[in-house]
């Protein structure tokens, strides 16, 4: 028996607990800053969730140094950082840790200009939905 993704829940495949199913474990994190490119990652995150892609997991309890969320990390197949812009603040949690199993997606690489207080598009969203697609596989 093992951990489900760093909870108290108890399992014996930890694939098959909250992690997105299939074979490997698939983590996803997402950028939540006040800005369109936060919002833009934070749904982007969730659809791939909803799709059944990987399951969103906590970056602020990364960045908060809790180590449970740090092993579940490290202990992924892969996590998928979605930073909303080039200060890349989810990147940054994960190399502050020395976590390398992650691949990521920055949202104004995609030729998305960060606005503060402008609301996200549909089209955004899918627009950065696509590119996790392919990154993931």
């Amino acid at each position: 028996m093992s951990k489900c993704c760093g909870t108290s829940k108890a399992t014996s495949d930890a694939a098959s607990c909250c992690c997105g199913g299939g074979d490997k474990i698939v983590l996803l994190y997402s950028c939540s800053g006040g800005a369109n490119v936060g919002q833009i990652s934070d749904q982007a995150a969730r659809e791939l969730m909803f799709e059944g892609k990987g399951t969103m997991f906590c970056l602020a309890g990364l960045g908060g140094d809790i180590q449970g969320m740090v092993q579940t990390a490290r202990d992924a197949d892969v996590n998928l950082v979605i930073d909303g812009c080039p200060m890349d603040c989810a990147k940054k949690a994960f190399d502050r840790h020395g976590i390398t199993n992650y691949a990521q997606i920055k949202v104004t690489d995609l030729r998305i200009e960060k606005v503060k207080g402008v609301r996200c598009t549909n089209e955004q969203v899918a627009q950065v939905v696509a590119a996790a697609r392919s990154k993931l596989g």
